[in-house]
């Protein structure tokens, strides 16, 4: 637990402190402060101040601060995996996980500050530009807002900060209500490695907070990740700005019949379970070439009723709990809905407080929300196809998408297939949930707004400055 999470854990609860449960047994974690709007405004301008002395701070000192809060993260990485443990309900081997590719984004941060610098422009590519030369920089914006979810309360905020740090710019965060220790020990580890204080400024507060900073004139750019109601309401108030969102997904898989079936179990249960499913790529809807299928779901049905359920902390558990009681009872009205519509459960759906036992469907009703919505649960549908168009078909049934997954051996399928999803990435011979923090990553369709991972967050986070030379 960050010190500043410990200092408040054990004071006074006012009416105006947030309190941070542990997400698997509800024991109180610390209760800490939250911001008034008058507090926010404060912080705004204490931070758009800073951005002069953040734009020029040398591209060493930046990669200099990144790399040691890696070194540093990495040093203490099993507290802070347990932190993630006790406070978001990951598994520990998750959590550690989670706290390697934390490491790796902030490393890959430090690495863009030493090499994205700009390009020369080939002025006399054009009659009349002879006498000219010139390049042009990436220059920070300024002030960047960063609202973060729970899911990935270490990895998602290293995301915003990170490549934010390596442009030079400042930021003001706005972690989950339900995460906000995880996010205020990595910036900790930054202050500690160096970064001034004014450079990233933590505010957690209610949503007429983050509507306060959302449409003030002195933010240059929103970086949100989360669901479709807060991204639209984000949209409509931000005010002319730069805007970069990830809102989500509702990932199919194709699996053809010349699959390597026993591959393809083993990744789709992975892919469909990881952090109790709430995960913005994980499958939810997988798809069989139905000569197969019974076989696929035999064998799926049987790895996931194998999973172990129930306290985080434990070394054999494969799945925690769920962020609330009320995310995990919304999640089992869903699965019951479908029933009633005349899908069946064929293992899991049993609530038991925050953990819902990971559940299959099967033969969902398409006006069902368990096929049309994303679930962001341990809830995962497994369904027929004949043909390659009807797979491909059922696969685009959906208004936005961020990954998709496809098992085959034929390597003309996968391409074509690949080709006809539309979506922000497709994984070829694994499920939709594979991320490489270095990838472009972002949505396609509705709600599509810029690209997350290192390089392409930096590349948002900062804009060209052109300069040109006439002799």
């Amino acid at each position: 637990m960050p010190e500043t999470a410990i200092a408040e854990a054990n004071s006074p609860v006012t009416t105006n402190d947030l309190v941070v449960h542990n997400k698997f047994d509800g024991s109180v974690l610390a209760t800490l402060p939250q911001c008034s709007e008058a507090d926010v405004q404060v912080d705004l301008i204490r931070a758009a101040s800073a951005t002069p002395a953040a734009a020029a701070m040398p591209r060493h000192e930046r990669g200099r601060i990144l790399d040691t809060a890696a070194d540093l993260l990495q040093e203490r990485s099993q507290k802070v995996a347990e932190l993630i443990v006790a406070e978001a309900g990951k598994t520990i081997k998750q959590a550690r996980k989670e706290v390697a590719r934390a490491v790796n984004t902030l490393k890959l941060s430090a690495a863009e500050t030493r090499r994205n610098v700009g390009e020369v422009v080939p002025f006399d590519s054009f009659a009349g530009s002879e006498n000219r030369q010139g390049w042009f920089t990436r220059e920070p914006l300024g002030l960047i807002a960063a609202i973060t979810p729970y899911n990935d309360a270490l990895n998602l905020v290293a995301h915003k900060l990170g490549p934010a740090i390596a442009g030079g710019n400042t930021v003001i965060l706005k972690p989950s209500q339900l995460t906000p220790l995880t996010a205020i020990l990595l910036v900790d580890l930054l202050r500690e490695a160096g970064l001034p204080a004014e450079f990233v400024t933590v505010v957690l507060g209610d949503r007429t907070i983050a509507q306060t900073i959302i449409s003030s004139k002195l933010v240059r750019m929103v970086s949100f990740t989360g669901g479709f109601t807060t991204g639209r309401a984000i949209a409509a108030n931000a005010g002319i700005k730069r805007l970069s969102m990830e809102l989500g997904g509702n990932a199919p898989v194709i699996v053809f019949d010349d699959a390597d079936l026993a591959t393809a179990v083993e990744a789709c249960v992975s892919g469909s379970f990881w952090a109790a499913g709430q995960n913005c790529i994980g499958a939810q809807r997988i798809l069989v070439q139905r000569t197969v299928f019974n076989a696929f779901l035999k064998d799926f049905v049987a790895q996931t009723a194998a999973l172990k359920t129930g306290d985080p902390r434990n070394e054999q558990t494969d799945v925690g709990p769920m962020i609330s009681n009320g995310s995990a009872v919304e999640a089992k009205r869903k699965i019951d809905d479908a029933v009633v519509a005349g899908a069946q459960l064929l293992t899991g759906g049993t609530l038991n407080g925050p953990v819902l036992t990971p559940a299959v469907l099967t033969g969902v009703p398409r006006n069902c929300e368990a096929w049309s919505e994303e679930l962001f649960a341990p809830v995962v549908l497994v369904e027929p196809f004949d043909s390659p168009e009807e797979a491909i078909e059922l696969a685009n049934d959906s208004e936005y998408a961020l990954q998709a997954g496809v098992f085959t051996k034929d390597l003309g399928r996968a391409l074509a297939t690949a080709k006809a999803i539309d979506a922000g990435g497709v994984m070829i011979n694994d499920s939709s949930d594979y991320r490489h923090d270095a990838m472009p990553f972002g949505g396609s369709k509705y709600g599509s707004m810029g690209r997350e991972g290192v390089h392409f967050a930096y590349e948002e986070m900062t804009q060209p400055k052109v300069i040109a030379i006439a002799s």
